[in-house]
């Protein structure tokens, strides 16, 4: 089986070009982040007739997370336990956001992770990443408890350079987010509670990102950061038999900011 995550940067903008990634390299399951869109606008007709059947959750133009499979899309669930809500609006009651969606694919669990950013580190929305990967960890932590051979796959955009090498230059982000040690403790609190990065093995770096601005001529000077990643339960992990990033997706008109991470399972 192989399976793919995709922070797609809009999916309406971009679904003739995840078709296209879709069938060039035979992708069974992809999860995607940032589909920017509620249900009823997710262009499930151009997946359809590719033979994936299609689960998303979406409320807005912001967020929104989706999982595609031509191997069974079963037991879909939207958020896990104790996932945080937020609002950014004084007045607004906080909510849920549409950030993670579960789903079992040819007996993979599958969940589609959109971590929240950050931001800055003063800001409060940093409190709530925070919040957000323990509940994740406590959640995941749980699942493996009860079924230790379940193979599980926690993938997606992190927002998160878990190793120094994971960013271009570590001065440039000395007093920013996605490289403070709390973020970093939590993205290990995750791997900690049984996940292992099963791409970086197959894929080191440094100089190996996902991610890159689209301001300042980021990507052709090779200037990105390492915050998509596949981390995997023990039962998943073994069955891991290769890995790449699609680097060739960030090139060319209308490609997203991120690049595709990509996995091989064994049967």
């Amino acid at each position: 089986m192989r399976l793919a995550t995709w922070n797609v940067n809009s999916i309406r903008t971009r679904a003739d070009r995840v078709a296209a990634f879709l069938e060039r390299h035979g992708v069974d399951v992809l999860a995607l982040q940032e589909t920017k869109c509620r249900d009823d606008q997710f262009p499930e007709m151009v997946f359809a007739p590719l033979g994936y059947e299609v689960a998303h959750v979406g409320h807005s133009q912001w967020n929104g997370v989706a999982i595609l499979s031509r191997v069974g899309l079963d037991d879909v669930t939207t958020g896990f336990p104790g996932m945080p809500s937020w609002s950014s609006k004084e007045g607004v009651d906080p909510a849920p956001e549409a950030r993670a969606l579960g789903a079992t694919c040819g007996g993979v669990r599958v969940w589609s992770l959109y971590v929240p950013n950050g931001r800055t580190l003063a800001d409060p929305h940093l409190q709530y990443k925070l919040e957000w990967l323990e509940a994740l960890r406590v959640a995941a932590g749980g699942w493996l408890a009860a079924e230790p051979e379940a193979p599980i796959a926690l993938v997606g955009d992190w927002n998160i350079a878990p190793q120094d090498d994971d960013v271009w230059d570590m001065s440039v982000f000395t007093h920013s987010t996605h490289v403070s040690p709390a973020e970093r403790a939590a993205f290990q609190g995750v791997v900690d509670a049984g996940f292992a990065d099963v791409v970086r093995p197959l894929a080191p770096g440094p100089g190996v990102y996902t991610y890159w601005d689209y301001t300042q001529l980021r990507f052709p000077r090779r200037e990105g950061m390492r915050i998509d990643f596949v981390l995997g339960s023990p039962a998943f992990a073994g069955r891991v038999d290769g890995a790449f990033i699609d680097r060739e997706e960030r090139k060319g008109k209308g490609a997203s900011d991120h690049a595709p991470v990509v996995v091989d399972l064994t049967p």
